[in-house]
């Protein structure tokens, strides 16, 4: 690598206006034409220059003459490369003319010519775009902060936006005189950890081979805008802060793709790093050890060079792009650590085990107004929205719905939140493309993580940025961790009231600290072995230790657990050489629920199907996840006042008792009957009882407000009312059975349809064959049509079919319900029996769900 010498300009020649060396400003640098030519001053500056030194004394003459030689060499360099560029733009030519050429010889479609012409257009619009930002960010990391600020208004360091982020123009004297030693260090990272992901990656793309040939990361160092140190809200055993870092590198980075050979330059990365300085210690140097990490996905632009420069177009370049943003993620980028040593009294797992603060829910509920992204035959038709979730490095996909700009995706996923302050929630949405086609974007949200651990709960719409319209509407539900064992029950019920599958209960962090004495997979060598941790459908893998028998990997990875008390940690240990299995070893969770803390410190256990003397040494924590309490901002001029929930049940009871029930009353209240108790079977008479005998008597499973008990003495009076499930309801059509019911964590209404009784047979010979019909009102949209089966000849049908449908809490305010039961045979259609309207405001609804029989009303006409 060459050392660049910066030679100083004396004080006295800055006065003289011919004498400053020209440095492009910032700000000009937009205005420098791609292909820069020089004009008449600067070519009378040189021969004022040529001038001065042929009239000079004869040392410097001898200097002159040096300079003269360099020159020409140089000029004779630049003749050589115009020499290749004219004979590469002549091949160039004959490529273009001869591909015409040959598509008119051939015969083929117009199209052959077109599609390469539209995409080399595409091409070089988007690398003249990208070489642009790219000469000013370089610009930006080779200016002094001053001209930075002078020439770029709109792009200031981070300490002229945020009060509490310091300029640090001394940190980045330091970075500079330490670069080149730690320019060797970034390339054996590099190497050995981002190369073999990366060409995992590409080969799951039919793209193998992949391998860095020369890494050369350039002489520019890494530009820190202003960085944060913390000093509140943290342990006094650690120090954390944050450096706002811009990189805009001179690099040279070959590598081989197959047989091709392509290269990498202009290398950009800018983002936010996390230093966790842990844990102090009483010796020198006073630090344990570091942690450093990217927040959030950081901004990656480079430019691809060499063969591979045909990838250098939209879509091609992105997937390239995507690979390496996801590997550098994988690396540094929260929940994953860049752990680095600073003394051999620190264990490896107070700094390589995984240390999550909590869990973020994340429901994606729907979508409205969206761009029309699709181009139809008449003009511009709707878009296949979907959306990517981001939470670091942690990615979610939701499925694409066809055709819709107002997306309903109901959408569950969780994430691991290592640091809540600083970190966010990515959304951003985009319109899937058949083929090879390019995703068009519909917009982008965010959300800070800190807002969901404040509150417990953020239910809100986002308006999409860099869209002309539309919104998204997310609900996240923070969730804080436990080592009570007592937790894990309302947990459980938690998961089976969201009827989730998906939905986890607690988390389990595993810290692989190293093996001994595995077996050899090959005569007479040692196995090259990797682990790999499953729990369910989830699998973790630990890096590749070369030729030995007692590897250590001291990696920590982290699980989802949807039921600890099922759930089972398995382990395999493998040869990459061969690829058979050396080493197997099984955990069942709910062990730790009867460990101390639910915690295994560094513990040996057998490895199976290995040597007699194998071991595995890890540790293991189990966490249960808690709800955090939800805070609700009310104004307290609003606030209802607090009642007494004795009192109001004392009064609501006399009351009942006092006032008389008149026969209008009782028809009106047998329309809404518990279907707790079975109206269609006949209840077992009570027996008259002894108070020894009065605990054995089984209680109704609800309370029937037509039935009253007097108990007195040594004898228990009971009067019951007739079956009303015998009636055809008030207006002769039967009565219907429903459980509707809304949950607000899921933002559902679940329906369910559970049986008809007592419809009317006007004809003997004609038995309807009925099925039910469900909209949701006003609208009375086709999307809000459910329909069950059709029953045939039955007057008394059974269903117990269940409807969903996603709203929000002020959508069910606003909505009814409408019931429709018709039956299938008739000469038009299909003839209405009853029909019912019933509103969702009801309190029972959004509470323990309304689970009552209705009566069927005539058909009325629709709004």
């Amino acid at each position: 690598m060459s050392d660049f010498q910066y030679e100083e300009v004396p004080p006295e020649e800055h006065s003289d206006p011919e004498t400053l060396v020209a440095s492009a400003p910032l700000a000009e640098l937009q205005e420098i034409p791609s292909d820069p030519v020089f004009d008449d001053e600067e070519e009378e500056q040189e021969q004022l220059k040529m001038e001065a030194t042929n009239t000079a004394s004869s040392p410097s003459a001898a200097a002159a003459t040096e300079t003269n030689t360099e020159t020409a060499v140089a000029k004779t360099s630049s003749t050589e490369d115009s020499i290749f560029s004219t004979m590469y733009a002549v091949a160039k030519k004959v490529a273009i003319v001869g591909s015409i050429y040959l598509v008119g010889y051939m015969g083929w479609s117009v199209a052959w010519l077109i599609a390469p012409v539209v995409l080399s257009v595409a091409r070089d619009r988007f690398r003249k775009t990208t070489e642009h930002k790219r000469s000013i960010a370089k610009a930006s990391a080779l200016a002094s902060e001053k001209e930075v600020i002078m020439a770029r208004i709109d792009e200031l360091p981070a300490w002229v936006y945020f009060p509490d982020v310091e300029r640090c123009e001394w940190v980045n004297k330091i970075l500079k005189q330490l670069w080149p030693n730690a320019n060797h260090y970034a390339r054996v990272l590099v190497k050995e950890t981002i190369e073999p992901a990366v060409a995992e990656s590409l080969a799951n793309y039919k793209m193998n081979g992949f391998r860095f040939d020369r890494i050369i990361l350039g002489t520019i160092p890494p530009r820190i805008g202003g960085v944060k140190v913390y000093t509140q809200n943290i342990g006094r055993n650690e120090i954390i802060m944050d450096l706002d870092l811009f990189y805009a590198s001179d690099c040279d980075i070959n590598f081989y793709l197959g047989s091709m050979k392509g290269g990498i330059k202009d290398f950009q990365i800018h983002g936010w790093v996390r230093v966790v300085m842990k844990p102090l210690i009483r010796s020198m140097p006073l630090i344990g050890g570091l942690q450093i990490f990217f927040l959030n996905n950081p901004n990656i632009d480079f430019n691809l060079v060499g063969v591979i420069d045909l990838l250098d177009m939209p879509g091609l370049s992105d997937l390239l792009r995507r690979i390496i943003v996801e590997q550098i993620g994988n690396v540094m980028v929260l929940p994953n650590k860049l752990p680095i040593t600073l003394s051999n009294e620190v264990p490896a797992t107070s700094l390589k085990m995984p240390e999550p603060e909590g869990v973020l829910r994340i429901h994606v509920v729907e979508a409205k107004d969206l761009m029309k992204k699709d181009i139809s035959m008449l003009g511009k038709g709707k878009s296949d929205p979907y959306a990517i979730i981001n939470v670091g490095s942690q990615e979610f996909k939701t499925q694409i719905i066809d055709n819709n700009v107002n997306p309903k995706w109901d959408f569950w996923c969780e994430a691991f939140v290592n640091s809540p302050v600083g970190q966010e929630v990515f959304f951003h949405l985009w319109d899937s493309d058949p083929g090879p086609q390019v995703d068009d974007s519909l917009g982008r949200a965010s959300v800070e993580i800190i807002n969901a651990v404040k509150r417990g709960v953020v239910d809100t719409w986002l308006t999409l940025e860099n869209a002309k319209h539309g919104m998204l509407h997310v609900r996240l539900q923070w969730y804080k961790l436990t080592a009570n064992p007592l937790d894990l029950q309302s947990a459980l019920a938690e998961t089976q009231l969201l009827r989730v599958a998906s939905m986890s209960s607690a988390i389990l962090i595993v810290f692989i600290d190293s093996a001994k004495n595995l077996k050899q997979a090959r005569i007479n060598s040692n196995p090259d072995p990797y682990l790999v941790c499953s729990v369910g459908k989830q699998k973790q893998q630990t890096g590749m230790i070369m030729r030995d028998n007692s590897p250590v990997w001291e990696q920590g990875f982290t699980f989802l657990v949807g039921n600890p008390e099922n759930d089972t940690l398995q382990i395999k240990i493998f040869d990459q050489k061969t690829g058979s299995e050396i080493g197997q070893f099984g955990y069942v969770i709910a062990t730790l629920l009867r460990k101390q803390n639910m915690d295994v410190v560094s513990q040996p256990f057998q490895i199976q199907k290995s040597g007699p003397e194998s071991k595995l040494i890890m540790s293991l924590s189990l966490r249960i996840l808690k709800k955090a309490e939800e805070i609700v901002e009310v104004d307290s001029a609003e606030a209802p006042a607090p009642v007494d929930n004795k009192l109001q049940r004392t009064i609501s009871k006399t009351a009942s008792i006092q006032e008389p029930t008149t026969p209008k009353d009782l028809q009106s209240q047998t329309s809404r009957i518990s279907a707790e108790t079975p109206l269609s079977e006949e209840e077992p008479n009570l027996k008259v009882s002894s108070p020894t005998n009065l605990q054995s008597i089984t209680p109704p499973r609800s309370p029937n407000p037509f039935s009253a008990s007097l108990v007195g003495g040594e004898s228990v009076l009971t009067h019951r009312v007739p079956d009303l499930s015998a009636s055809p309801g008030e207006h002769g059509l039967g009565r219907i059975l429903l459980t509707i019911h809304y949950l607000a964590q899921r933002q559902k209404l679940f329906v369910t349809i559970h049986k008809i009784m007592n419809i009317p047979i006007r004809d003997p010979s004609n038995i309807p064959d009925p099925y039910v019909k469900l909209y949701l009102l006003p609208g009375r949209s086709k999307e809000s049509k459910r329909k069950t089966v059709v029953i045939k000849d039955n007057c008394n049908p059974v269903y117990d079919a269940t409807f969903e449908y996603l709203m929000s809490t002020a959508e069910l305010l606003q909505s009814e319900l409408e019931v429709t039961v018709c039956t299938q045979k008739g000469f038009f259609g299909s003839p209405i029996i009853g029909m019912l309207k019933i509103p969702l405001t009801d309190p029972e609804v959004s509470g323990n769900g309304l689970n009552t029989w209705f009566d069927l009303q005539p058909e009325f006409k629709h709004d």
